[in-house]
């Protein structure tokens, strides 16, 4: 009987501790706006110019830039050359140019 009576208030015991509501806090965390990210600039496609990001294009073959019988939509070797301007000879290959 003793047995019965003392798991009958352990239980209980456990019942209410397991009801008694929980402590809550009552600060409010703090809402900040979220501010919209600013838009980055455009790219433009005319500030760069090369051998580079003409290979790299989008749709581009860059095989057909060493092809001398290409079709003229794949442009000419003098855009891609840098010249000599006292001799008229070539001097380098452009790489990648920016254009300001």
């Amino acid at each position: 009987m003793k047995k019965l009576v003392m798991m009958g208030l352990l239980t209980m015991i456990a019942g209410l501790a397991l009801a008694a509501p929980q402590k809550k806090s009552f600060s409010a965390a703090a809402r900040t706006r979220a501010r919209p990210t600013p838009t980055p600039p455009p790219i433009q496609k005319q500030n760069v110019e090369g051998v580079l990001p003409r290979a790299f294009q989008p749709g581009g073959n860059p095989l057909q830039m060493i092809n001398p019988k290409a079709p003229a939509k794949y442009g000419k070797a003098e855009d891609h050359v840098a010249l000599d301007p006292d001799t008229g000879k070539w001097k380098g290959i452009k790489l990648f140019t920016i254009n300001f």
